[in-house]
């Protein structure tokens, strides 16, 4: 194993806007699709699973066929053993160690196939969910949880292909087993046979109707299941404030609640599913009485006792496949309900889709025409009807109060946002006609919310892209890096850990802008890079910054309006259109909207810089 990171300062909290309530919601009733048609959407997954469907299908028709063997075999004994004495001993014990030699043999080749098949598929289903989430439009990640894309990716797939599959064999051996009995009770008794066959149609009415009931429960467990992992993902990443303001009962609470309404729906799948058992052997019971009264008043008619109890037998060993058949319609319909999820992830979400342009790099000149941007239904717009044109390699600082669309127009570029009306170009060309990989290729990205992969230090900067050791030592060292990387056990091989939070703030900015030095992108965007760093953390940034920033066009955004005096340009917003613009020097002079946000910066320093210390 790696060695990790030894302890540098303090994890930093998670932004409060990860902690958005995106929890879909719940499921409304709906008219479930007939059962051969919710399984054909599946079929694509398991095609490549071929091989091991053939070798279920034929372990399972092996064990079923051996199924008459037994009351046969009886029967055999009754009428000939016992009877007329003329069957050979040596027959029984040979014929019964034949029989369970071959049902083992079969039912290892099913389970083989079905755990090939099962894991397959799963493999199948998962890319196709990954895949599709990493090209899904981004309002995705906006409407669902974390918690609830992992659940369905990782858990709900592989629980419900190994019920699913798992079912599915159980019901062909089930129904191979129930017609080999049945045609073994139509050679020896067609009257009989009748009476047993009578108990099917009723038997498929129940199915029916609790598959149903159990289906609308198992979807409504889906959402209760990640509302609950929601809220565990809420007070993971925010514990230190819960904690700060006491709120440990209050959360307590509120996922008692959850936890409670998920067992009752919990109780109402087992009621569901359990009521199949004890209706199909009622049903099956009823016809058992049947054929023994109706056999009884055949029995003066000369029918043999090794007749009547090789038929008792067989009818018997069909309350066990029947009752097998009711229990598997609730594993079906669990199974299915889990793995329909990860297919609305497939087929329904929209992926982000560009055009063919690419270039191998960009000058950097970007232009923003009438831009509006609206999210969802929300009241008002983000940007208004805003234009804007950058040169290539000036650098513009884009100031504002929050709020007022700075984010929203960074976003812009990588297609992070899409606009709602108007056009953003990138060298004369419009974003959406770009090949999608090579535009973001054309941007490097440095923000407050520093985002590290759990992987070695050397990954995490060359991310996406080949490791070069020699690239990634000098991007460390331009980002003043390089004498942490000394320190750590295996240099830029250790590992970071989960998201590098035993680093400090400065510590991960610095990896931060290490990465956006190794990609080397003609444009580059600073969000807020700075912020929230103590004075000797924001010089190594700054100096790390003003290496970066050499020849590219680059695009600023601060609070701390000191970092933005060497800009060329500075771009006042305010509710998502532009009211000033001008260098620092200029606007300052103007003494309008920039020249007042200088003067409550300068006010918010002097307050801090008079305030007493603690402990003084």
């Amino acid at each position: 194993m790696p060695e990790r990171f030894p302890r540098h300062g303090q994890p930093q909290i998670f932004p409060t806007a990860a902690l958005t309530d995106t929890t879909s919601p719940p499921p409304t009733t709906a008219v479930v699709p007939p059962l051969p048609q919710r399984l054909r959407r599946l079929w694509p997954y398991f095609r490549h699973a071929r091989a091991g469907i053939g070798l279920a299908f034929v372990g399972t028709l092996l064990a079923a066929l051996t199924e008459p063997a037994i009351p046969a075999l009886l029967k055999a004994l009754l009428d000939q053993g016992f009877s007329t004495g003329s069957f050979p001993m040596w027959t029984v014990p040979a014929a019964l160690m034949g029989l369970f030699a071959l049902r083992g043999v079969a039912t290892f080749l099913a389970n083989y196939g079905l755990s090939h098949t099962a894991t397959q598929g799963m493999v199948t289903l998962r890319q196709a969910m990954f895949a599709r989430l990493n090209t899904a439009q981004l309002d995705l990640f906006a409407q669902q949880s974390a918690s609830k894309l992992s659940n369905t990716v990782v858990y709900e797939v592989q629980s419900g292909t190994t019920l699913l599959v798992g079912a599915l064999l159980t019901s062909v051996r089930t129904v191979l087993t129930i017609v080999a009995l049945l045609v073994y009770l139509l050679y020896l008794n067609w009257q009989l046979t009748g009476i047993v066959l009578a108990l099917f149609p009723p038997l498929a009415w129940v199915m029916r109707s609790l598959s149903k009931r159990l289906y609308h429960i198992t979807r409504s467990s889906q959402h209760a299941t990640d509302e609950l992992a929601y809220v565990v993902e809420e007070n993971v990443l925010a514990h230190r404030m819960v904690r700060l303001h006491g709120a440990q009962a209050q959360q307590a609470e509120r996922f008692e609640r959850l936890n409670v309404a998920l067992r009752r729906l919990a109780m109402k799948s087992t009621i569901a599913g359990a009521a199949m058992t004890p209706l199909s052997q009622l049903l099956a019971a009823a016809a058992l009485s049947a054929v023994i009264m109706v056999a009884l008043w055949q029995s003066n008619a000369g029918a043999t006792v090794g007749g009547f109890v090789g038929f008792v037998t067989a009818m018997l060993m069909l309350i066990t496949p029947i009752r097998q058949l009711a229990d598997i319609a609730g594993t079906v319909t669990r199974g299915l309900a889990a793995l329909e999820r990860g297919l609305e992830l497939v087929e329904d979400t929209r992926e982000q889709t560009g055009g063919r342009h690419r270039v191998d790099r960009a000058l950097g000149q970007i232009a923003l025409e009438r831009v509006w941007v609206r999210y969802g239904n929300k009241d008002g717009a983000a940007l208004r009807d805003l234009s804007l044109q950058v040169r290539p390699g000036e650098v513009v600082a884009l100031v504002g109060p929050s709020g007022s669309g700075k984010t929203t127009l960074a976003n812009l570029l990588p297609r992070f946002v899409e606009v709602s009306e108007g056009q953003v170009s990138l060298d004369g060309v419009r974003l959406t006609d770009w090949d999608l990989g090579n535009l973001r290729a054309q941007f490097a990205m440095v923000s407050q919310d520093v985002v590290m992969l759990n992987d070695t230090l050397a990954h995490n900067v060359a991310l996406g892209a080949t490791v070069d050791e020699a690239r990634v030592q000098a991007a460390l060292a331009s980002a003043n890096l390089a004498e942490l990387v000394q320190h750590l056990p295996r240099g830029m091989h250790t590992v970071v850990g989960h998201n590098a939070t035993e680093l400090s703030g400065g510590q991960r900015q610095r990896l931060a802008i290490a990465r956006a030095i190794y990609k080397d992108a003609p444009v580059l965007i600073l969000d807020e890079a700075t912020s929230a760093l103590d004075n000797e953390s924001e010089r190594l940034v700054q100096e790390a910054l003003s290496r970066l920033m050499r020849g590219r066009t680059t695009l600023v955004i601060a609070h701390r309006l000191s970092t933005i005096e060497h800009a060329d340009r500075v771009v006042v917003l305010a509710d998502g259109q532009i009211v000033e613009q001008g260098s620092h020097a200029e606007l300052l002079a103007a003494n309008g909207a920039y020249a007042r946000l200088q003067a409550q910066a300068q006010h918010a320093v002097d307050r801090a810089d008079t305030a007493p210390q603690a402990g003084a």
